[in-house]
């Protein structure tokens, strides 16, 4: 398995990275980065020189640009018009990540909420919103494979893509190895699954199997308050039984990439510390 960062010292701008920022995200133990990148519009993209220097400041620094972002865009709208503008920004977002050296994006269904593409609407639970979800990525995966790009599909509670079982229809209806899935238990733990999640980890991975092509590490606390509140906390200080997995990643291959989210720079090199701990424990190797 190999260790990756998200946020901390990576700018939202390519521009903005500095050799130091990159030796010192390698210094911590990471291997891999996922980059944000809402400083660079896939539309006006960055020069070749500002990605070629982008790549050498990485690779210099023994850091893989592993995933990009999808920039998140809307793939469910009912509108014929506006769902294909977000398909050509996606399908431009997977453009970027090639002249980035980006193995895969990960993206999610986008929302039909005004507020932002991970927030709750009903309408994202609607048959049509799941059979839009299809078409977008089938035309989006034509670019992936031209491009040489994986779709990571990243999935949640309050969107089209709810639960893995729905998740593993919508990959198995879109039909093409470019498209995979992108773990992230945390984003389909419920109050029934979470005072065991390593039970409903297995569920999961059970579902979907080898669709599974990266996995996302944060963590999730409930709080103690009268009505349900689940929240996303700093890998290691909640519920998530890292050790079950770690374990059901590595089975999967022994070279795939598990990415830390939702960590301050104070804490990463403390996350990394941890993730390291519970890989010897659960007899993983970091590679």
């Amino acid at each position: 398995m190999r260790l990756g960062i998200s946020g901390t010292l990576l700018p939202n701008d390519i521009r903005d990275l500095t050799p130091e920022a990159a030796r010192t995200m390698r210094s911590w133990g990471y291997t891999g980065v996922f980059t944000r990148l809402r400083g660079n519009d896939p539309l006006e993209p960055p020069s070749d020189a500002e990605c070629r220097r982008f790549r050498e400041i990485l690779a210099d620094a023994g850091l893989e640009h592993y995933m990009a972002t999808g920039y998140w865009q809307n793939l469910v709208h009912p509108d014929v018009e506006t769902r294909l503008s977000n398909v050509r920004v996606l399908c431009a977002g997977l453009r970027l990540a090639a002249r980035l050296g980006a193995a895969c994006i990960d993206t999610g269904p986008g929302s039909m909420s005004d507020t932002g593409p991970w927030s709750p609407h009903p309408d994202n639970w609607q048959p049509w919103a799941e059979a839009n979800l299809v078409d977008s990525l089938g035309r989006a995966a034509e670019v992936a494979a031209e491009v040489g790009v994986r779709i990571h599909l990243e999935g949640h509670q309050y969107v089209t893509l709810r639960d893995a079982g729905i998740t593993r229809r919508v990959v198995d209806a879109v039909g093409s190895p470019w498209v995979r899935v992108d773990m992230d238990p945390v984003n389909w733990i419920t109050l029934d699954t979470y005072y065991d999640t390593g039970s409903a980890i297995d569920s999961m991975f059970d579902t979907l199997g080898n669709r599974i092509g990266s996995g996302h590490s944060k963590d999730i606390d409930l709080w103690d308050r009268h009505t349900v509140h689940l929240d996303t906390v700093t890998t290691g200080q909640g519920a998530i039984d890292h050790q079950r997995y770690m374990q059901r990643l590595e089975a999967l291959d022994p070279d795939i990439y598990l990415i830390v989210e939702g960590c301050s720079t104070e804490d990463a090199p403390g996350v990394y510390g941890f993730l390291a701990g519970e890989a010897e424990q659960a007899g993983v190797r970091i590679r």
